[in-house]
């Protein structure tokens, strides 16, 4: 899975106390890391409080966003597999009461997107 997998668009597991370390200026005190993926340079990072969405931006991945959701915004959630002609796999997430979704995340498998919409759903519906 590692790296091959994250050069073509596979979300791949990461270990969260190095993740912890990377976003040292992005956790509140006592936040901790549950879960983290990523997808090429981009991270999925699940804490206890929220879902932080990192991407790296640019030929040198310098620009970094994080982009903060926390589960109590997050109003609904689609995941959509993969199929045989439509090889893309998507999540899109919406908050409180709007019509277009906040985020929409791409996937060229849908191993990980499971797992993923499994750590969504036990987040939101906590």
């Amino acid at each position: 899975m590692g790296l091959f997998s994250g050069l073509i668009g596979n979300a791949s597991q990461k270990d969260n106390d190095k993740v912890e370390q990377q976003l040292v200026d992005v956790l509140v005190p006592g936040e901790q890391v549950e879960l983290a993926y990523v997808l090429v340079r981009d991270l999925i990072v699940f804490t206890e409080k929220r879902l932080i969405l990192v991407d790296k931006q640019g030929v040198t991945g310098k620009k970094t966003s994080y982009r903060s959701i926390p589960y109590k915004s997050i109003s609904r959630f689609t995941v959509e597999t993969n199929g045989h002609f439509d090889l893309d796999s998507e999540l899109k997430i919406w908050i409180s009461s709007a019509k277009e979704p906040a985020e929409i995340l791409q996937f060229k498998s849908s191993k990980n997107i499971v797992q993923i919409q499994q750590a969504l759903a036990a987040a939101v519906l906590r």
